[in-house]
């Protein structure tokens, strides 16, 4: 539930300015919107905070399902999410919706508008949608995203659907993220070379070819499954599922959930669900320790340690090889 349409219960304390960590994990765990909503501010706002409330959440890192959902703008990804969250609250779980859109390069600001199209949830106790914006960071999601992840996990969601912003060929963040990765697709968004162009494409786990009320769907649907053709897979691996949707009117959702049901029993089968449990857990990792690496390194502008080795480089003193093993050294000191 949007966290802006909640009004607190008469008697309770209010958590929106609050930063006692295990009061917010404690609310978020009842599912208090207001908690949850707290906790991903403080998460997206790289709060001081963040190590106390990581290691508050950890106890419940990957309990939830989590599925992707990206392609490019206009395939009907907002859509599709609304209604995969429809079906998903029919069988009885509890899920969250992050929804990532892209910001301005000049102001920084976004619409945020996927919650917009998913105000048919807003009211539903078992539902939480919280859009963020990219703040400029590349890949199709936020920096934020993994942590945020963590909070709705946190929380209790059993699902959590993660849909990226518009994105093109190269921008793959999600795969690392989720589960299962879905992408999206429509007729009429490319020919066949662009089925077969490294990038995007070959993320999917399950491809969703929405819209198939155009024209043009049947020859989309046999360019996928003849690129899936051409991928070389051994005995047991996973073969891409290839969905036809019209989400707009809830056509197929059924399908696509049956299809992320298949690849999630898969990964179970062969314990791809840990090894990509523990990849993204790496990656969380050195992405934290590289942030806090460029901390270290931009405190360094401050004093004199860095501008010496640029200006020795510059007089050709030097080489940059040489003075980055130097400010690493000096980094470790």
């Amino acid at each position: 539930m949007s966290e802006a349409e909640q009004v607190p219960a008469a008697g309770t304390t209010s958590v929106r300015r609050s930063r006692d960590v295990p009061l917010l994990v404690e609310r978020a765990r009842t599912g208090d919107p207001r908690a949850v909503a707290r906790l991903i501010t403080l998460v997206e706002n790289g709060d001081a905070l963040l190590p106390e409330i990581a290691a508050a959440l950890a106890p419940y890192a990957g309990q939830a399902q989590v599925v992707g959902l990206t392609g490019s703008p206009g395939v009907g990804k907002s859509t599709t999410t609304n209604e995969l969250v429809r079906a998903l609250r029919a069988r009885g779980h509890r899920v969250g919706v992050l929804a990532v859109d892209p910001s301005s390069p000049f102001t920084g600001g976004a619409i945020l508008g996927d919650r917009v199209r998913m105000q048919d949830h807003a009211t539903d106790p078992g539902v939480y949608i919280r859009s963020m914006s990219s703040r400029g960071h590349l890949g199709g999601l936020a920096a934020a995203t993994p942590q945020a992840v963590r909070v709705l996990e946190g929380a209790g969601c059993d699902v959590v659907l993660v849909e990226t912003v518009g994105v093109g060929q190269a921008e793959v963040e999600v795969a690392s993220l989720a589960d299962t990765t879905l992408v999206l697709l429509a007729p009429g968004m490319g020919d066949a070379i662009q089925a077969v162009k490294a990038g995007i494409l070959e993320i999917a786990d399950v491809f969703v070819v929405n819209k198939a009320d155009r024209d043009g769907v049947d020859a989309t649907v046999r360019d996928i499954q003849g690129m899936i053709a051409l991928g070389e897979r051994g005995p047991g691996q996973w073969r891409p599922q290839v969905v036809r949707s019209v989400a707009a009117r809830g056509e197929g959702i059924d399908d696509i959930a049956a299809a992320i049901d298949k690849h999630r029993g898969w990964l179970v089968e062969h314990g791809e669900l840990r090894r990509r449990q523990e990849t993204r857990a790496a990656a969380e990792i050195e992405a934290i320790a590289l942030g806090a690496l460029r901390a270290r390194i931009g405190s360094l502008r401050d004093g004199t340690e860095l501008a010496t080795l640029a200006t020795k480089v510059a007089e050709g003193a030097t080489d940059p090889y040489t003075a980055a093993d130097t400010l690493l050294a000096q980094l470790a000191r």
